[in-house]
């Protein structure tokens, strides 16, 4: 909802704000993928084909990212070891892409679509809240 609400209104017109949270968005989907094979301690080879199949078509540094991740040619320990590192560290690289993605949606604000003045609509805070507690607080009583 929230990325479709962005692309609704142009909120990808904020560059960095948007960049950050797609990238908070693959950081998550990465961290829920190393979770999911960690317990399992293997991997299908379906699964491997098509990690293997996205990071090969990385131009220029393809093979070298896909013995990296791999921990060379085959999925075995060293695998596994590093999506445990993965799994533990991303969560905090997670939590600082949310708070730069909250420091540039403040540098810019968020989408207004329709240019309107909400201060109108809004109850006045404190009399509609001390009537509502008081007369709750008679039912109560009652």
């Amino acid at each position: 909802f929230h990325i479709g609400r962005g692309m609704y209104y142009g909120s990808f017109m904020f560059k960095e704000t948007w960049n950050i949270g797609v990238i908070h968005l693959f950081l998550v989907m990465a961290t829920a993928f190393v979770g999911y094979v960690l317990p399992w301690g293997q991997m299908s080879f379906w699964g491997a084909t098509v990690i293997t199949n996205l990071l090969s078509a990385a131009p220029y540094i393809g093979t070298s990212l896909v013995q990296w991740i791999w921990g060379g040619f085959s999925v075995d320990n060293a695998t596994l070891t590093r999506f445990f590192t993965f799994h533990f560290i991303l969560p905090f690289i997670i939590a600082g892409a949310s708070m730069l993605h909250l420091l540039f949606l403040h540098q810019t604000g968020s989408s207004n679509p329709t240019g309107l003045n909400s201060n109108p609509d809004k109850v006045p805070f404190h009399t509609y809240f001390s009537y509502k507690d008081a007369l709750g607080f008679i039912i109560l009583l009652a």
